[in-house]
């Protein structure tokens, strides 16, 4: 754990303000859910809650079945991380941080799918050359909690009709799930 350096009254209602400058690294946003840990020695954790998390397993199980059938990179994130991937592009993307282009797609609730000609998005904010090919947002009553992509590395990026009904419907597979 790293110190920062800020201190924080709680307010007569039990409030603590989280500053700006640490909601912004973090990628705190108003309504993002926090869950809350302490420990025996009085200390107090914030983690952001990822609903997709919780699906960890699951999601990964989906990737390797996407990697599969269509033969090209799978991934599964929530609104920070990519929290699972399969495909040669697994351990340039598991567990690193969204782009906020990504980020943006997600927010957008709208399916992406690259075409021919357009600047290429990158997955995660290391650029390490891993792309979208086609995203679909996770929506889960009424939230967005993520999103199904396919990644490509700048060379091949066919993945048309059918990697676009893939990942919408396991987007929305993976939405239903989470309500239940």
């Amino acid at each position: 754990m790293k110190a920062t350096g800020i201190v924080r009254r709680i307010d007569d209602l039990g409030r603590v303000v989280i500053p700006k400058e640490i909601r912004r690294t973090m990628r705190i946003r108003e309504g993002d859910p926090l869950e809350i840990y302490t420990d025996r020695d009085g200390e107090v954790i914030f983690k952001k809650y990822s609903p997709v998390g919780e699906l960890a397993s699951f999601a990964g199980h989906i990737c390797e079945t996407l990697c599969k059938t269509t033969g090209a990179s799978a991934i599964i994130c929530d609104r920070d991380t990519v929290i699972s991937a399969a495909g040669t592009a697994k351990r340039d993307l598991f567990d690193k941080r969204i782009s906020e282009s990504l980020e943006h797609i997600i927010e957008s609730r709208q399916i992406y799918q690259h075409k021919s000609g357009e600047t290429p998005v990158d997955v995660t904010d290391t650029k390490n050359g891993q792309y979208l090919s086609v995203a679909a947002p996770i929506i889960s009553e009424g939230d967005v909690s993520g999103c199904v992509a396919f990644v490509f590395d700048g060379t091949e990026n066919e993945l048309g009709e059918t990697g676009y009904k893939l990942v919408q419907t396991m987007a929305g597979f993976l939405g239903k799930q989470m309500e239940s």
